[in-house]
């Protein structure tokens, strides 16, 4: 059987994209519409902030083939500010926000603070995971390591919830591809290459980057994500991979390079002729 491998990257809309992957004259509310005929899947992270209004979810299904999936990331208000405590109402009403999209819904992230750690949060993450809705899928990234327990493991073994694999790797080793704790907790995969974001700003404050192009080749890291994935590949489906631009600089030619080493095939548009209306993904075999 073929696996199912959704490959995109951490949200679409970019004016550095503009003349990159987006063609100069199309406008933004198109992005979605020609993204989604390159790639399987996207991560918003605009629910972060807060749920869109309905209309706009209607548009993002409307731009969309039904074969796309969107993973949502769940409001910071819950995870960053809350810390998973007190906030049932407020994840009813997330999930009541996101329920135009759940035939689409490929799962919930739930981006954890550095500053979530087991000492202060485990209980709350514990009651919080407990009471988790049976009808949407779930993943966690944890971004502090004293959470790699075998207990927190298998917490999430018992609610189905999934560990999701992430590369913060920095740029002084951008060649070197997470060798941390990287459990398979349910019957998916969560993968995020989110690089470095320390290269995000200069001392100043200001921007330091346009994401136009590869700024930081990680061959060999993108070599054994690949290798990564394709071990549990007969195992998890569905696969979700993700690819912030501070990973290599631009987000779509990296989420290209890593799918050609999983045998996918995406054809990004050369920004400057017209668009051929291309690129679907295959599917590995």
């Amino acid at each position: 059987m073929a696996a199912d491998i959704r490959i995109g990257t951490c949200a679409w809309s970019y004016d550095d994209w503009r003349g990159t992957f987006y063609p100069e004259h199309l406008a933004s509310n198109q992005w979605l519409a020609f993204y989604a005929r390159r790639f399987a899947a996207v991560e918003i992270d605009s629910t972060f902030y807060g749920v869109p209004k309905p209309h706009v979810l209607g548009h993002w299904l409307d731009e969309t083939p039904p074969e796309f999936s969107f993973t949502c990331k769940l409001s910071r208000e819950i995870t960053h500010e809350r810390h998973l405590r007190d906030c049932g109402e407020l994840m009813d009403e997330f999930l009541r926000g996101i329920a135009p999209l759940h035939s689409r819904l490929g799962c919930v992230l739930a981006q954890l603070p550095a500053s979530f750690t087991p000492a202060k949060h485990e209980a709350g993450l514990r009651a919080f995971v407990a009471d988790l809705p049976r009808d949407f899928r779930f993943a966690f990234e944890f971004r502090n390591a004293e959470w790699h327990l075998p207990r927190i493991v298998r917490l999430l073994e018992e609610h189905g919830v999934c560990w999701v694999w992430n590369d913060l790797t920095s740029v002084e080793e951008q060649n070197r591809a997470a060798f941390e704790f990287l459990p398979q907790t349910t019957d998916f995969l969560y993968l995020r290459l989110m690089g470095d974001f320390a290269t995000r700003h200069n001392s100043d404050g200001n921007r330091a980057h346009h994401y136009k192009t590869l700024l930081w080749p990680r061959t060999s890291s993108l070599e054994s994500w690949a290798m990564k994935i394709k071990k549990h590949s007969a195992e998890a489906a569905p696969i979700f991979a993700f690819l912030s631009n501070h990973f290599e600089g631009h987000a779509p030619l990296s989420a290209k390079r890593l799918a050609s080493r999983l045998g996918i095939e995406i054809d990004l548009p050369d920004p400057g002729g017209e668009d051929s209306g291309g690129g679907s993904q295959m599917k590995l075999l």
